[in-house]
């Protein structure tokens, strides 16, 4: 019994302690000057690249922000709530037509990334804006529309949340969209169900949704846009059974089928005040999470269903909550003169620590000006209040940072990780290195608070692990909950590795414990932020090499073989986001800059800088194009897997610069 006691005692202590000289390693050590020997190509990639970077900065503010790009269903959502608002004639809705049929395949659907196949609900959602925008049924693209519609299994096969803005205008059944009751937000925080066991994403899409539910408002649909023809009879909904695809009679899917049939038949019946209570607690959640936030969650479909929300509650359109909001969603808007599209946040903070760290580990000067205003500008988006985090893990302090520009309910592991890391390669001023020590504190206590159960740590939450809750019928966005991952556990370690941390201390002790859990059997690791077992395996070897590892262990030799084994002829490394769908498909696609990149960087942080690495450095230097950027066509970021991902516009540059500036100073340590 002491045996098993004493342990579980002194872990939170051996958790809390830090490497006596964690602050001094905060401070940058000089930049590594070129080597006189380094080739003169090698030297122009980098010195190019990190002008094309410099060049992108916000000068006055020291940030970078670059586009964040996804596939049309922003756009197609935006038309959608342009007529929801009554705005349908906005010249916007033109732009935004034209940028759908730019992306349309020739097959006549949507994809959801770049270079993608077809999806039946980016399609439908692609179809239904169109008709929105003028375009008749028989117009030629419409048509093929409409062809490869039926050929993906028809509109019944669309996803919830496809399904629930149909339904606002009368183009599906209510009774065939997943129930959504704001009554959630009964159930306190020690109820097995209740809102924050949801990831934190969902959380900004669901609660307002809820509101939505309770009103069903029915927005007239204008005649040209109906959309009767997609469907194949008169039914103009499937029941849930069906759409949720085979169950056991005895599972939990069964479980909230039954659960969500007996609150369909309930709607409108029960106590008035209790729907007036949830309702208001809804509402108050919505409005207190929008304070000192870029919308709420500060992403695309929270604004969205917070704007239909306060519609649906009677805020008039002078209210100045609903304008802010408003505002928030203009900010997305990335236009041109005859093309416009929304992107579905911003990532100023996520840009910023990148390009710092690019930067700076490519031989630009530590003092230098930009990384000097960047690190300042950084410090200063440290979040010091309580967010939702909090709920889980209510003895954590304060501390981290977001990704976006403000949003300061949802501070995320991941982005406070490489903040940090990038905070360390800059020479700052006594008062602004004692801010950083400060921040930095803060920052680590926080994320060593947030170490899920496991040893792992997820993006936004601890232990959000709940598996079972991804059976609810509106799950169908695969991203219920927000569970530990191999990439965020590795980014973590990498920044405890280079401020002292070792396996002697429990936290890291734990995390290597999953990672080892989490390895693929042919020695790769899954990537649930970026595609994908590249991604999820660069980042596991870098976080491992950080903490001292043994680099030699067969654990490590099979992600190292793994990776050598997808180098593909040209020398670059690529993979799809099909690997979500096809495991067997992983390390195999078109070469990318910033897989290559990250592949490069994982060979070198397991010590290989032989043949394979030289082949990578080779194919970025072949690849750069004469203004110092790189081209990339494929989608390397992901949002929800199996359901919505990211271009990120600045991974194809300062991914690349970062390998080579890591290659660069191996050569200038090996001479």
């Amino acid at each position: 019994m002491i045996k098993k006691i004493v342990p579980e005692w002194l872990v939170p202590l051996g958790r809390d302690r830090k490497p006596k000289d964690w602050a001094d390693n905060l401070r940058p050590e000089p930049a590594l000057r070129p080597p006189a020997e380094t080739p003169g190509d090698l030297r122009q990639t980098i010195r190019r690249a990190q002008e094309a970077i410099l060049g992108l900065q916000n000068k006055e503010e020291g940030y970078w922000c670059a586009d964040l790009k996804s596939d049309t269903t922003c756009d197609s959502d935006m038309i959608m709530l342009y007529n929801f608002l009554g705005r349908g004639n906005s010249i916007k809705v033109r732009k935004l037509a034209n940028r759908i049929l730019n992306e349309q395949l020739p097959c006549g659907g949507w994809p959801i990334y770049g270079n993608g196949p077809a999806e039946i609900s980016a399609t439908v959602k692609a179809y239904w804006a169109l008709k929105f925008s003028g375009h008749a049924p028989n117009d030629p693209r419409l048509a093929s529309a409409r062809r490869r519609i039926r050929e993906l299994g028809g509109i019944h096969k669309v996803n919830t949340y496809t399904k629930f803005y149909l339904a606002l205008f009368g183009q599906y059944d209510w009774r065939g969209v997943p129930t959504i009751p704001p009554e959630i937000m009964l159930f306190p925080s020690w109820f097995y169900f209740n809102i924050y066991e949801m990831s934190s994403w969902t959380r900004a899409i669901v609660v307002p949704l809820s509101i939505v539910w309770s009103y069903q408002p029915s927005i007239p649909c204008p005649a040209h846009a109906v959309i009767d023809e997609l469907f194949p009879d008169s039914r103009r909904h499937v029941p849930l059974r069906e759409a949720v695809g085979p169950h056991g009679f005895f599972s939990w899917t069964k479980f909230f089928l039954l659960w969500d049939q007996g609150l369909k038949a309930i709607e409108g019946n029960g106590g008035h005040w209790i729907r007036v209570w949830a309702l208001r607690l809804a509402e108050d959640w919505m409005l207190e999470r929008l304070q000192n936030s870029d919308g709420l969650g500060a992403i695309f479909p929270g604004i969205v269903n917070t704007i239909m929300a306060m519609k649906c509650l009677g805020y008039p359109d002078t209210d100045p909550r609903l304008v802010a909001q408003l505002e928030e969603l203009d900010r997305l808007e990335l236009a041109d003169e005859d093309v416009c599209q929304w992107q579905p946040c911003r990532s100023p903070v996520w840009d910023t620590a990148i390009s710092v760290i690019a930067l700076a580990e490519s031989g630009l000067e530590r003092d230098h000006p930009p990384l000097v205003n960047s690190a300042k500008w950084l410090i200063a988006k440290e979040i010091k209040t309580a967010g939702d985090w909090k709920v889980t893990n209510p003895g954590g302090p304060v501390g981290g940072w977001a990704f976006e520009f403000n949003n300061d309910f949802y501070p995320d592991i991941d982005d406070s990780a490489m903040v940090m890391l990038a905070l360390r390669h800059v020479h700052l001023d006594e008062h602004a290195a004692h801010l950083r020590e400060k921040a930095c504190l803060r920052g680590l206590n926080w994320l060593l608070s947030m170490q899920s159960s496991g040893g792992g740590w997820a993006a936004f939450d601890k232990d959000n692990t709940k598996a079972v809750l991804t059976k609810i019928p509106f799950a169908d966005h695969n991203a219920m909950i927000d569970p530990p991952d191999a990439d965020v556990t590795g980014r973590v370690l990498e920044f405890l590795g280079y401020i002292g941390y070792d396996s002697g201390y429990p936290a890291v002790t734990r995390a290597v414990r999953f990672l080892k859990r989490e390895q693929e059997d042919d020695g790769s690791w899954f990537g649930r932020w970026g595609v994908n077992y590249i991604y999820g395996t660069w980042q596991v070897l870098r976080g491992l090499a950080a903490i001292d590892e043994d680099m030699d262990q067969p654990y490590v030799r099979r992600a190292v073989d793994w990776l050598r084994s997808v180098q593909l002829p040209d020398g670059g490394w690529g993979e799809t986001c099909a690997t979500y769908h096809d495991p067997s498909r992983k390390g195999r696609g078109p070469s990318t800059p910033s897989q290559t990149a990250w592949a490069v960087m994982g060979l070198m942080a397991a010590g290989i800088y032989g043949d394979p690495v030289r082949r990578g450095v080779d194919h970025l230097i072949r690849t750069q194009k004469p203004d110092g950027t790189w081209d990339e066509a494929e989608f390397t970021g992901t949002g929800f897997p199996k359901v919505y991902y990211l271009e990120y516009t600045m991974y194809r540059n300062y991914f690349p610069l970062h390998a080579l500036g890591v290659y660069q100073s191996a050569l200038g340590a090996a001479r």
